[in-house]
Order: structure tokens, then sequence, then C-alpha cells
């Protein structure tokens, strides 16, 4: 899954709070960006399974034929929003439970 779940503004705001909230700030910028790249991943990779869990199978073979027809992550997000009740609140939940996993540690 890409980028759909979240616009560009929403990523940015994210990746600002987690570097705040996590103490990377005084991390160099190019290790603050590898970190960042690779806790975007989690998240949207538990999103996707989230998601998947929530698709009927018919639903979910809808979505993997649009993945590979390469649709735009805008009809991407359209489709969930359609299919699974308060999709916005599960991408939330989603990414809030990871923040709060980070900051336990």
């Amino acid at each position: 899954m890409t980028d759909q779940n979240q616009a560009p503004s929403d990523q940015t705001d994210l990746q600002k709070t987690l570097i705040d909230e996590l103490g990377l700030a005084s991390l160099p910028q190019e290790k603050q960006e590898e970190l960042l790249v690779k806790m975007t991943e989690v998240v949207l990779k538990r999103i996707f399974v989230e998601t998947m869990e929530k698709l009927s199978e018919t639903d979910q073979e809808t979505y993997a034929k649009m993945i590979d027809e390469n649709t735009p992550p805008e009809e991407l997000e359209k489709f969930l929003m359609e299919k699974i009740a308060n999709y916005d609140e599960l991408v939330k939940k989603v990414v809030d439970g990871f923040r709060a996993e980070m900051l336990k540690e």
C-alpha cells in the first residue's frame, strides 16, 4: 500500500510530530529521514493489514486489481472509504497506536 492513507501534509505533520516526540531532532538530517522512512513503512503495513481484514474477499480482489492497474492513490482511498466504515478513524487509530508504541521505548 502506498501513500493513499494520508494526504502529504498530514504525513509531514506526522513526521514532524514523531521527530519532536521521539527526540530525533538532535540526529543528523540523513538519520532522521532514514528512521522516518522505516517508521512510515511500518505504519503503512499496519494500515494495509487492518484494511484487508475489513474488506470482503471480493473487495480485496478489486483492491488488488486496482493496485495492479496503478490506480491513483486518491481513487484507492475513495474506494477504501466507501467500503470501510470509519476508514479515517481506522487509519488514525493505527497511527496513534504506533506513536504510543514508539514513545514507550
